[in-house]
């Protein structure tokens, strides 16, 4: 499952906008746009948005 797949996925279950999930796991908040257009994250990147996901299941 790409990254963008796990992102969407989480903001579909979590009802959080796309800002507000880049600008919280990254800093960015054009991250899920720019993904959605094509934008191929670094695997620092990638690293921390993965971590940012695992932290957010801890908390449910």
């Amino acid at each position: 499952m790409s990254v963008l797949q796990k992102i969407d996925r989480y903001l579909k279950a979590s009802a959080m906008p796309p800002t507000t999930f880049g600008r919280l796991a990254v800093r960015d908040p054009r991250l899920v746009r720019d993904l959605r257009r094509g934008r191929e994250p670094g695997t620092r990147m990638i690293r921390r948005i993965e971590a940012f996901l695992a932290d957010q299941r801890v908390d449910r």
